[in-house]
């Protein structure tokens, strides 16, 4: 069990602090995890007092009570940013099934693969079925095979956390992801934030050599002759 101290732990509604400690001596310890020894409750307060800390009963049930020197607001802060970060960065794994029959042919299988090593990537859990059908179901080490293919291909992303067995007529098996749910996520993400930015600055090349084009075009063109009045004009028009 946690001490309720521990960073990332929950602080125990429990804890007594500094006047609320009643007991006439303790075992102190100080803010640096320094052992100082039995003190009485009093002078455990000064020395509080005197460094501008709060002693907060840490072991309760010890004989005598252990109570250490430390800033409790400072701490409680800091744990409760720690729980904060942890609720954000905790995802509930997913379970995504994949279901194949023993004779799939190759074009299928690598469809399916594809799938498995996008969940796996993912950060889910799958659960791989082989469906038995008919005679089928007298050949289990076909299914056996097939799921220990699948296992090898995409060992790089997973780990078979549940073996293959048999479950009535079909045949099951589970792949673990290398990777946690917060890691793979932050993977995805970047990447897709790197894909968006390569095809920003294609098209940015894309358009600087267009407009480069057109100026070598602009340059390069023949100018045009200028018109000519015709001398067949009828002169009362000039005018």
């Amino acid at each position: 069990m946690a001490s309720p101290l521990t960073p990332g732990g929950s602080i125990s509604t429990e804890l007594r602090v500094n006047d609320r400690i009643r007991v006439p001596e303790v075992r102190l310890v100080g803010p640096g995890g320094e052992q100082v020894g039995i003190v009485r409750i009093d002078d455990a307060l000064r020395l509080a007092a005197e460094a501008d800390l709060d002693l907060v009963e840490v072991a309760p049930t010890a004989r005598p009570p252990v109570c250490r020197l430390m800033d409790y607001g400072k701490y409680k802060y800091e744990a409760a940013q720690k729980a904060r970060e942890s609720r954000r960065n905790q995802s509930n794994t997913v379970i995504k099934e994949m279901k194949l029959r023993p004779k799939i042919d190759q074009h299928d299988y690598d469809t399916k693969k594809g799938h498995v090593v996008r969940f796996l990537k993912a950060g889910d859990k799958v659960k791989i079925t082989i469906m038995f059908r008919g005679r089928e179901q007298h050949r289990p080490e076909l299914g056996y095979r097939l799921l220990q293919k699948l296992g090898e291909d995409v060992s790089d992303l997973g780990v078979v956390e549940a073996h293959p067995r048999q479950d009535g007529r079909n045949m099951t098996m589970v792949l673990a992801p290398l990777k946690k749910k917060s890691e793979a996520q932050a993977e995805v993400k970047a990447e897709k934030a790197k894909t968006t930015a390569e095809r920003a600055a294609e098209r940015e090349a894309e358009a600087a050599a267009d407009k480069a084009h057109r100026e070598a075009t602009q340059k390069t063109a023949t100018p045009k002759k200028p018109r000519r009045r015709s001398e067949n004009l009828d002169p009362d028009m000039e005018a």
